[in-house]
Parts: structure tokens; C-alpha cells; sequence
């Protein structure tokens, strides 16, 4: 039986249709609809699919119960999310797939190295404005407190970084569901940073007692 033509190493028993060759399952599961568009014809997609949906849901319950209360990686998480609404603001055309693109962008640019399969064509500049503008605040990002004494202006581990973006990708996955060229996700995006703007100015109209 020939060998995996992703890993070259293990028995390719699985056809994938998007990349017109064999793979093996484990680099099957690997890369299905993360560095891969696979057609929803692929017969372990559809097999597979509402297995990682429940996983899906699963941990977005779980990153929610951990990672939200915390005040500085929420503050990491809106520097996120920022680009995200900034761009798909100025880009109608700009979709969650286009979204969930731009974070596995900057998710690999976090974590240096980790090596990222594309196909022909699936290189574009909207994916890449986004994904180092996702890249670039979170490099920016400093987290202050109320109030600042010295050496209280923290920098984030890539350890932060990675569960920061990780739920936010999970929140994506959740909203967008299987309608990746619509913009559920975006929307929902849109009206959390309108909200936190009303928010924001509300507490400025407040005057102190």
C-alpha cells in the first residue's frame, strides 16, 4: 500500500478529493477543514463531522468557564478580535471562513514553525492583511492595571496567546456551524464591540460623586 503523501511515513488508506491524492488518517484528521477546503461530498467528512461539531461544543464550554474570567486575557481576546471587526467592517466580502483563515495565520506566526499546508489559490492578501493584522496587535498588546506602579505593565506568555486565540477560534467554529461563506460569526463580532462602546461611553457620562 503506498505511504501518506502528507507524512510519508504512514499507509495512505484515505482518498481526499480536495487534495487529489491519498492520505493517512491521522494526517486526514489532522488537517480536515483546518488547512484544507474539504467538499462536503468526502465521504470521512460527513462521517466524521458531527463528532467534531460535539467537540466543538464541548470545549467552547469549557474555555468559557476558564479563560473569560480573566480579566487580562480578556483584555488579550478584544485585542484579538479588534482587526477582525475593524477589517470585516471595511469588507463586506470578508466572510467567518475568511476570519477562521486570518486566525490560523496568526496562530502559526505565535506558535514559529509549525508548518502550515496550503493549496494553490488559497493564498490571497485578504487572508494575510487580516492575519497579520490579528498577528501584529497581539504582539502590541500590554495588559495594565487600574492602577500602575512599576513593573506593572504585563507582557503575555505564548502560552496565553495560544489559549486566547484557540477559544476565540472555538467561538468562531460554534457561530459559524457550516455556513462558512456567511457572516454569522462577523455579525455577532460587530454588535459585542458596539456594545462594549455604548458601555464605554455610558461610564463617561457617569460624574463622580
Amino acid at each position: 500500500m503506498a505511504k501518506c503523501s502528507r507524512c510519508n511515513q504512514r499507509k495512505a488508506k484515505r482518498y481526499c478529493p480536495a487534495l487529489g491524492s491519498k492520505l493517512c488518517p491521522l494526517c486526514c484528521g489532522l488537517i480536515r477543514e483546518k488547512r484544507i477546503n474539504c467538499p462536503p461530498s468526502c465521504p470521512f467528512l460527513s462521517k466524521h463531522k458531527p463528532y467534531q461539531e460535539s467537540k466543538i461544543v464541548h470545549k467552547r464550554q469549557s474555555f468559557s468557564e476558564e479563560v473569560p474570567q480573566d480579566e487580562r486575557l480578556l483584555w488579550l481576546t478584544l485585542h484579538i478580535e479588534a482587526p477582525i471587526m475593524e477589517y470585516a467592517d471595511k469588507n463586506p466580502a470578508f466572510v467567518d471562513k475568511d476570519a477562521l483563515l486570518a486566525l490560523d495565520y496568526a496562530k502559526a506566526k505565535i506558535e514559529k514553525g509549525k508548518s502550515k499546508l496550503v493549496l494553490p489559490g488559497e493564498e490571497n492578501s485578504s487572508k494575510n492583511e487580516a492575519g497579520k493584522a490579528i498577528f501584529e496587535s497581539i504582539e502590541r498588546c500590554r495588559y495594565e492595571r487600574a492602577i500602575i506602579l512599576p513593573q506593572e505593565v504585563e507582557i503575555y506568555k505564548q502560552e496565553e496567546k495560544l489559549a486566547c486565540l484557540d477559544n476565540v477560534i472555538l467561538g468562531l467554529k460554534y457561530l459559524a456551524k457550516d455556513n462558512w461563506d456567511g457572516r454569522t460569526y462577523i455579525h455577532d463580532l460587530i454588535q459585542r464591540f458596539a456594545k462594549l462602546k455604548e458601555l464605554s461611553h455610558q461610564k463617561r457620562l457617569i460624574t463622580p460623586p
